[in-house]
């Protein structure tokens, strides 16, 4: 059975987190309520999440402070943050979002399909990841363990790295399919800062798979990242 990935919903108004979760339970999808920057800092120390949503105008810590000390965090600075705004202050107030490290900023009242669209995206991307990096790392201990084992289903490792790395290649294109489709509906701004995280993260999973070919010298380790 498939894990499901998790979804951090941050805002400090209760009805506006019953209507994120109303719009998102299609995503059949676990979803984290935190009515404070604060609450969503304690839930990031001990979870892993494909992506979190983010009220910019809360009491005390808001979006901007709460998602700089996200970005601080080794452990979490890796995750698309997707801010939810119900102020306009013009395009300062936008940059300032790509500036604290949001792959998308939102004003509301927003469209609920395309609020839903973009986070399965996200969610999507992050489930391919899990996948990839426990397959990466159970070659690698196969191929640390003498070579030749085979791997899971009774594959050999030449022909599950194989295997890998075609999977990747289909992410790499979805990717760059998003990256487009962005572009054309989204602000520059936005396409931009999406295009970079996801090219960031499919990289560096592409970097890791590459070593593991042979004649590269000892496996990777491969490292976490949300």
């Amino acid at each position: 059975m498939v894990q499901k990935a998790k979804i951090l919903l941050v805002d400090d108004r209760p009805e506006n987190l019953l209507a994120l979760e109303a719009i998102l339970s299609a995503l059949d999808q676990t979803l984290v309520r935190a009515s404070s920057g604060e609450e969503a800092l304690k839930a990031l120390l001990t979870d892993d999440f494909a992506v979190i949503l983010l009220d910019v105008q809360m009491p005390g810590m808001d979006g901007f402070e709460t998602a700089a000390h996200i970005k601080r965090r080794e452990r979490t600075r890796d995750i698309p943050i997707i801010f939810l705004t119900a102020i306009n202050h013009g395009p300062h107030h936008t940059f300032r979002g790509y500036a604290a490290g949001a792959v998308d900023y939102i004003s509301k009242p927003f469209d609920p399909w395309v609020l839903r669209a973009k986070v399965s995206v996200f969610v999507e991307l992050y489930m391919k990841n899990c996948q990839l990096r426990e397959q990466a790392a159970l070659l690698r201990l196969q191929l640390e363990g003498g070579g030749k084992a085979t791997v899971g289903d009774g594959k050999e490792p030449a022909s599950l790295l194989a295997e890998l790395s075609a999977r990747l290649a289909a992410v790499e294109e979805q990717a760059e399919a998003l990256s487009k489709q962005l572009d054309d509906e989204s602000a520059d701004a936005a396409a931009v800062a999406t295009a970079a995280h996801l090219e960031r993260k499919l990289t560096g999973l592409r970097r890791a798979l590459d070593a593991l070919e042979p004649g590269t010298g000892s496996a990777p380790s491969v490292t976490s990242q949300n």
